[in-house]
């Protein structure tokens, strides 16, 4: 399994960090791309070297695309053609595709929400009410459509993605490993 998670400045850096640590955890491949070369710097001073961009990528070689958010990185996420374009061709091949946080908003832009159940942070409640099944659930997976609320929430996100991707034993197995606490704990 190979999944990119994409960043732009601007990006939540747990958000970001969190998704790739747990799912190299669980032995997924995770590639990063940014949407240009060098250095990509968070919401909050905190620079990263992408594995590649995001022009070096061939998505048939993707299983899924997994967006943080941030300010301004969801908005400069939500500007990019080629994010746009990636996230409709991989949901129309049912590939996965998950956002967290504002990024939801960038599904909505690419046309992927629409008609779906899906969360994001409370400042895109009525977007995602103006043309999706709004849920306040802290992760919310509609089919290969997975979004989530927060950085509080992206511990549950991520082992939610390895649940999706390799199932709830595995989830399990990396929850007790990082001593991860849940609600339902």
């Amino acid at each position: 399994m190979k999944i990119l998670v994409a960043l732009a400045d601007g990006f939540e850096e747990i958000e970001a960090m969190n998704v790739i640590d747990i799912l190299r955890r669980a032995g997924i491949e995770v590639v990063t791309a940014g949407l240009k070369e060098g250095l990509v710097e968070g919401a909050h001073g905190v620079r990263v070297l992408p594995d590649t961009t995001l022009d070096r990528i061939d998505q048939q070689d993707l299983d899924g695309l997994v967006l943080p958010g941030g300010a301004p990185g969801f908005i400069n996420l939500g500007k990019d053609e080629r994010i746009l374009r990636m996230a409709r061709e991989m949901n129309q091949a049912n590939k996965y595709v998950a956002a967290i946080c504002a990024a939801p908003s960038v599904l909505i832009k690419a046309g992927v929400l629409q008609g779906r159940r899906a969360t994001v942070h409370p400042s895109g409640e009525a977007e995602v009410k103006s043309c999706a099944q709004f849920s306040s659930d802290r992760v919310v997976v509609d089919g290969n459509i997975i979004t989530s609320r927060a950085p509080g929430t992206a511990m549950e996100f991520a082992l939610k993605l390895v649940e999706v991707f390799l199932g709830k034993r595995k989830m399990e197995q990396i929850k007790a490993e990082v001593l991860a606490i849940s609600k339902e704990d």
